[in-house]
């Protein structure tokens, strides 16, 4: 009997032993609410310090993307102009050098179809003078578009209006959406390094083009004199 009883105090003891490891061991992996709180605190502050990092990284992606887009529409008119695809400008600046052209002033709306000229612009520049590139394949560009481009085309000659004397063209990219305000667009001569930055924590710069390019256009097989003659002081 006294075996007995001390085998079941035995193994009433070692039970207790093996509940008491598991409750030990259970307590170790465990997290309290205190531990739980911390931990959600040194990430909230991690994540935090973080956040600027991706937003700066987003935004940069975003504006070279849109800078990369804006390239490609301005050399696709330079293109369709130099072969006759595209109609050049109606009204050639024939006094004004391509830099001092001033930038638009819109007033709020235009009318624009997809890959053609505006019927309807700002009032400091005429419809014809605005082309249209629709990227979000709307038929059309709208000025709540981020997507569509509107490029403002413009050509010089110091002393002819006639086409197939050849003319330098220039042309700037602006944000379909930068028309929906009604203040003066700006230049790329307005801007720091004459160009839009493309490393940005914000969208850039919505009233300056994205880019502003020039090009030599000749209807006929080009001349050095034809050449010469669109430089001040020509070609001495």
């Amino acid at each position: 009997m006294i075996m007995k009883q001390f085998s079941n105090q035995k193994l009433c003891a070692a039970k207790a032993g093996k509940n008491m490891a598991s409750y030990l061991l259970a307590k170790e992996e465990g997290f309290t609410i205190i531990e739980s709180l911390v931990a959600i605190v040194v990430l909230s502050i991690l994540l935090a310090a973080i956040a600027p990092v991706f937003a700066l990284s987003v935004a940069t992606r975003v504006q070279a993307r849109r800078v990369e887009l804006a390239s490609q529409a301005a050399r696709s008119y330079i293109d369709g102009v130099r072969s006759q695809k595209i109609l050049p400008p109606a009204t050639p600046a024939t006094s004004t050098a391509l830099t001092a052209v001033d930038a638009p002033i819109p007033t709020g709306s235009f009318t624009c179809t997809a890959n053609s000229y505006c019927t309807a612009s700002s009032t400091s520049t005429t419809a014809t003078n605005l082309y249209c590139i629709d990227f979000d394949g709307s038929g059309s560009c709208e000025i709540t578009s981020v997507t569509d481009m509107v490029l403002q085309v413009f050509r010089y000659h110091p002393s002819s209006n006639v086409a197939n004397q050849g003319y330098a063209l220039g042309v700037r990219a602006y944000r379909a959406d930068a028309f929906k305000e009604t203040t003066t667009l700006l230049k790329s001569s307005s801007l720091p390094n004459n160009k839009q930055a493309t490393f940005t924590g914000g969208m850039g710069q919505r009233k300056a083009p994205l880019v502003e390019m020039t090009a030599d256009i000749n209807d006929i097989v080009p001349k050095y004199t034809d050449l010469c003659a669109r430089f001040p002081g020509g070609c001495n």
